[in-house]
């Protein structure tokens, strides 16, 4: 008899521990649910910083392909005719900063079919963000023009530029 009880009173134990453990089911599932959330959130903020740790270079790599195309771009409109604006700079700029070449800039500038004007200086005036500032001489043996020209490296397009005045001849080797 004394063992029945015994043994009826271990049973309810073990099933009132049993009971127990599984009412905290739903807590340890809120737990797991939570948990993962909080995991995913470190993996994103991490995510975030190695980007913004690797960013100067990237953005490094922007600035040395935007100065190759914006050189480029200077020096085939400085040596072309402004007839053939339209065609040969449709994918270096934007249709505005090619009207503007073309019924503004190339008026005022001397594009003779004699002179070859090179690109002795590109210099970045703004290197951060989509939108790159340069300022750019072209010299040819007769004058030297200057231009700030903005650079959009999400189109890779020449989006605005305007002429600066050079006082004197511009001499790199000084």
């Amino acid at each position: 008899m004394k063992k029945s009880r015994l043994m009826i009173f271990a049973i309810l134990v073990l099933a009132s521990v049993l009971i127990t453990q599984l009412n905290q089911i739903p807590n340890l599932d809120k737990q797991l649910l939570k948990a993962q959330t909080t995991l995913k959130q470190v993996k994103t903020s991490q995510e975030q910083s190695q980007m913004i740790v690797s960013s100067p270079q990237s953005q490094q790599d922007n600035v040395s392909k935007s100065t190759k195309m914006v050189t480029s771009f200077v020096k085939t409109f400085s040596n072309q005719p402004t007839s053939s604006y339209p065609e040969t700079l449709k994918d270096m700029a934007s249709q505005k900063v090619i009207n503007e070449l073309t019924q503004t800039f190339a008026p005022s500038v001397t594009f003779s079919d004699k002179a070859h004007y090179e690109v002795p200086m590109v210099a970045i005036k703004n290197a951060w963000g989509s939108d790159l500032e340069y300022l750019v001489v072209a010299k040819s043996d007769a004058q030297s023009v200057a231009y700030t020209i903005t650079y959009d490296t999400d189109e890779k397009l020449v989006i605005d530029m305007s002429r600066l005045s050079l006082k004197g001849a511009f001499d790199n080797e000084k």
